[in-house]
């Protein structure tokens, strides 16, 4: 009999957001008439931006003509594309990244995962805790932790608590690692990272020999002109940083899908041997090897958020959002709670009140406002006591979720 993969077996029994539409759905189906509003997974709400819908429409049509038509394309991503990206997003900023450091992808989500491939098994992982589920998960499922403990920490992983004490970002570890995961805006705390403090850790990383896995998936919706948006805008970034970002939060690309990688030329990783080895060859023979390529229609469709019509379409989806995570964060304070980022990210980290439990407190929010939120222990040990509530949803949604919160809290 074929044998299985027992890292899958120390995962635990669900993951979260399969366990939070398992509640839900149990509990529409004892109340059919309830009016449930979901403010739980950072799922977009709102169309495509008008531009990249006419792109992909007309990229559509390419595909009818045997004069433009497309069959495989390059598994890095169309060069049209990639150099639209590193103009925009990183030239722009003073960042030099050229477009063929640029891996076009089908979800950052799934190259968070992947980017494992090109990593030995005997590396220190360090995460921070609260976190993005995926980063954990998929290294159990790659055989890099132990068991999980009775706090839900895998041993064999670094957790590095990020609390209000801290302003959620991290401190730099005593201990040296190889592996680091950081994401800001933060998912799901909502806290941004100053240059400073990505300077401490780039500064941390090139002493020690680590990598930054840095997701930036959210640095669309920073509104504080002083914040970096991207690692490589920090000295020394190149030199020890991958960057993960996504076209599915700014642009709406979450069913679209369509999201990128960057690995510099220069970044280095060490054989068993001792000696050197350039990352950006691993990654890119990992993805000629398992991987196709993102279709030639998404890509002109992503491409279209850089004209100046999908600029300014981007922009109006990104401050709508951002005026729903003003309500939210408004509307929670007024009702007696302690809440933190929303500010420069779509995330509002709620502190649970009266002492309840992060699943404690989904329950009473599901059962007496029809409201859906995210448990904080759902992101870790240190998300304990605390929520998240999205804010990608309908304006008419949001003011009602808050307005029934308002009604039980205040």
């Amino acid at each position: 009999m074929a044998t299985v993969n027992d890292n899958y077996l120390k995962l635990k029994a669900g993951y979260l957001f399969p366990e939070i539409a398992r509640r839900v759905n149990a509990f529409i189906e004892a109340n059919p008439d309830a009016k449930v509003i979901r403010l739980g997974i950072g799922d977009v709400t709102e169309p495509l931006p008008q531009a990249c819908r006419d792109a992909m429409i007309k990229a559509v049509e390419d595909m009818g003509d045997r004069s433009s038509f497309k069959g495989y394309g390059p598994e890095q991503g169309y060069a049209w594309l990639r150099e639209k990206i590193a103009a925009n997003d990183f030239q722009a900023r003073g960042c030099d990244i050229d477009a063929s450091e640029i891996f076009i992808s089908d979800g950052s989500k799934c190259d968070c995962g992947n980017i494992l491939d090109i990593f030995g098994d005997d590396n220190i992982i360090a995460v921070t805790d609260p976190v993005y589920p995926v980063y954990v998960d998929t290294n159990v499922m790659a055989g890099h932790t132990g068991d999980i403990n009775d706090k839900g920490e895998y041993e064999g992983l670094v957790y590095l608590p990020v609390t209000a004490e801290n302003n959620f970002t991290a401190e730099i570890p005593t201990q040296k690692v190889d592996l680091i995961y950081l994401c800001f805006p933060n998912n799901p705390t909502g806290a941004t990272a100053t240059k400073e403090h990505l300077q401490a850790w780039v500064d941390y990383a090139r002493a020690n020999g680590s990598i930054i896995f840095f997701d930036a998936a959210y640095e669309a919706f920073i509104t504080d002109p002083n914040l970096p948006h991207s690692i490589y805008e920090i000295e020394g970034a190149k030199e020890c940083a991958i960057e993960f970002r996504s076209f599915s939060k700014n642009a709406g690309f979450t069913g679209t899908r369509c999201a990128l990688t960057v690995v510099p030329k220069n970044l280095i990783g060490k054989a068993k041997d001792g000696s050197n080895v350039e990352l950006w060859k691993l990654w890119n023979r990992r993805q000629s090897t398992k991987f196709n390529g993102v279709s030639y229609i998404v890509q002109r469709g992503a491409e279209a958020v850089y004209s100046e019509e999908g600029k300014a379409q981007t922009r109006a989806l990104i401050d709508f959002y951002m005026e729903n995570a003003k309500i939210i964060r408004e509307k929670l304070t007024e009702a007696g709670l302690a809440v933190y980022g929303g500010e420069n990210a779509p995330y509002v980290w709620v502190k649970t009140p009266a002492g309840l439990t992060s699943w404690d407190f989904f329950d009473k929010l599901l059962q007496t406002c029809n409201v859906v939120g995210t448990p904080g222990s759902g992101f870790g040990a240190a998300g304990e006591g605390y929520f998240r509530i999205s804010a990608f949803n309908s304006r008419d949604n949001v003011n009602e979720a808050m307005r029934r919160i308002l009604d039980k809290f205040k």
